[in-house]
């Protein structure tokens, strides 16, 4: 009687074998080990890339899917592809903070290893990191004075930049800027009810709904 092959070890070792597995038992692709370890921290450990965006994007796994640890599977990246490929196309936020209060960087460098890893995560700053999320390019969705929230799954939004002049005349509508900032406090954003609320407040601001008629926001022509 032959053996179930294990996930984990495949996703080291053979990707090629657990994509085929996972197409037969999709199921196995959110799974995690007794200690949260998961084929996402795997496949970034590894660098394989193409398995790691399979499982966010084909798959449907949460990027940031933690360990016991609280950690991503940024905690555990050996390159810096991996890390841009994970933050820059996948969306995750580099600024997650595992159970010991420490972000992924802060971790690396604790730990003395992946020096490159490290100055790439420092090179981000403490700024939000505006990316494309599952498109795979980058956003500039910024309010002046306002950090956004990420934007919903699948959705890609792009605010014009201006210079200092225009900024000056032309600042967000208070009450477009209160919606923002009730929203980017709400605990339950991640819930399907708090995504939705967010989904609404960017085709608002698409649109130009809430915003001042001198204000241009518009989607990103493709």
């Amino acid at each position: 009687m032959s053996q179930n092959p294990n996930p984990y070890l495949l996703a080291a070792d053979n990707p090629q074998a657990l994509a085929t597995l996972l197409l037969e038992n999709p199921s196995l692709a959110a799974g995690q080990d007794d200690h949260g370890y998961s084929l996402v921290h795997a496949a970034a450990s590894y660098n394989h890339l193409d398995l790691l965006r399979s499982l966010i994007r084909d798959f449907n796994v949460p990027v940031d899917l933690k360990d016991e640890d609280g950690e991503t599977a940024l905690f555990v990246v050996e390159t810096v592809d991996a890390a841009r490929v994970l933050i820059e196309e996948l969306g995750l936020d580099a600024h997650l903070k595992n159970d010991e209060g420490l972000t992924a960087v802060e971790r690396i460098e604790a730990e003395g290893d992946w020096p490159a890893v490290a100055e790439y995560l420092r090179s981000l700053g403490t700024r939000p990191i505006d990316t494309g999320g599952l498109n795979g390019a980058a956003n500039d969705d910024t309010v002046p004075g306002i950090e956004l929230p990420p934007a919903p799954e699948g959705l890609h939004v792009t605010v014009g930049t201006m210079d200092e002049a225009e900024a000056g005349e032309q600042q967000p509508d208070p009450a477009f800027r209160r919606r923002i900032e009730e929203l980017a406090a709400r605990s339950d954003l991640e819930t399907p009810e708090g995504q939705a609320e967010l989904r609404q407040l960017v085709e608002d601001a698409i649109s130009g709904e809430g915003l001042s008629e001198e204000r241009s926001v518009r989607a990103r022509q493709e």
